[in-house]
């Protein structure tokens, strides 16, 4: 059973998540020979002020 961790920004709506994880499940089933039921996906929404990057944090600007 492959998992799939997806951390990003939050703010993406749950069509464009459908749309991920339609893909995501399709690339492994082609590539791997995963089938659909044994993959999982979990969509981890981060704050950008919960994010830093070069030592500051995202919701600051820049990044």
């Amino acid at each position: 059973m492959p998992v799939v961790n997806i951390y990003m920004w939050a703010g993406r709506t749950k069509e464009q998540k459908r749309k991920l994880a339609q893909g995501i499940t399709e690339v492994f089933e082609s590539a791997a020979g995963v089938p659909p039921e044994a993959l999982h996906i979990i969509f981890q929404d981060i704050s950008k002020s919960d994010w830093a990057m070069a030592g500051k944090l995202c919701s600051d600007g820049e990044s």
